[in-house]
């Protein structure tokens, strides 16, 4: 690459430091500090490497880490949406889009093609990497609220069913870590540090 291409790739890795800003509404395992989306994404691709034997399914790991690294620069531009936000889509909006473009267009063209495409993957959530860095994003939250006395949960009242639902997507990744944080959220409910509806049929 020549000397316009690495300038490009040091704006790039300017910008991205920014993601060190971007607060999450969880918090760190055992603490009263919020995470950060640069915490956040380190974390996954740790959670990646060392949970990849529990893939149903052969992954690339290079794949699935460049995935849980990229996914949130998105949130440079479009902020942080909490997944149990019910005013906002929680899934891929416009605004997303225009924010990824923006960030991986600082790169050389053919590489910023290259992030694009693998921030679309995780975003489509069809692939086999894609479903497995998908199940790490749901569960690291989830063991996080398990060890901060139900976290974001009994914060904003979030209730067992909506977390289940939101969380079933690790079931796509992966069976045994799918029954694990099922187990978390049954005993979550037993703790009294998740609501459970009891007017909502399971």
């Amino acid at each position: 690459m020549d000397t316009n291409d690495l300038l490009k790739q040091v704006a790039f890795i300017k910008e991205i430091d920014k993601l060190k800003y971007i607060q999450r509404r969880t918090r760190l395992f055992e603490s009263d500090r919020h995470e950060n989306d640069a915490e956040h994404s380190w974390h996954l691709a740790m959670m990646a490497v060392v949970l990849a034997g529990h893939s149903d399914k052969p992954v690339d790991i290079l794949k699935v880490v460049q995935m849980v690294l990229i996914h949130d620069l998105v949130e440079i531009d479009a902020g942080d949406t909490f997944i149990y936000d019910t005013s906002k889509n929680h899934t891929n909006t416009e605004e997303e889009l225009v924010a990824a473009k923006r960030i991986f267009g600082l790169l050389p063209e053919k590489q910023a093609q290259e992030f694009l495409a693998i921030w679309e993957e995780f975003e489509e959530g069809s692939t086999h990497e894609a479903k497995f860095a998908r199940a790490m994003d749901r569960f690291e939250p989830l063991l996080q609220n398990t060890s901060n006395k139900g976290g974001t949960w009994a914060e904003y009242d979030v209730e067992y069913h909506t977390v289940y639902n939101k969380k079933k997507a690790i079931k796509d990744g992966s069976a045994s870590i799918w029954n694990y944080a099922e187990r978390l959220l049954n005993e979550s409910v037993e703790k009294g540090i998740l609501r459970k509806d009891k007017n909502i049929k399971d």
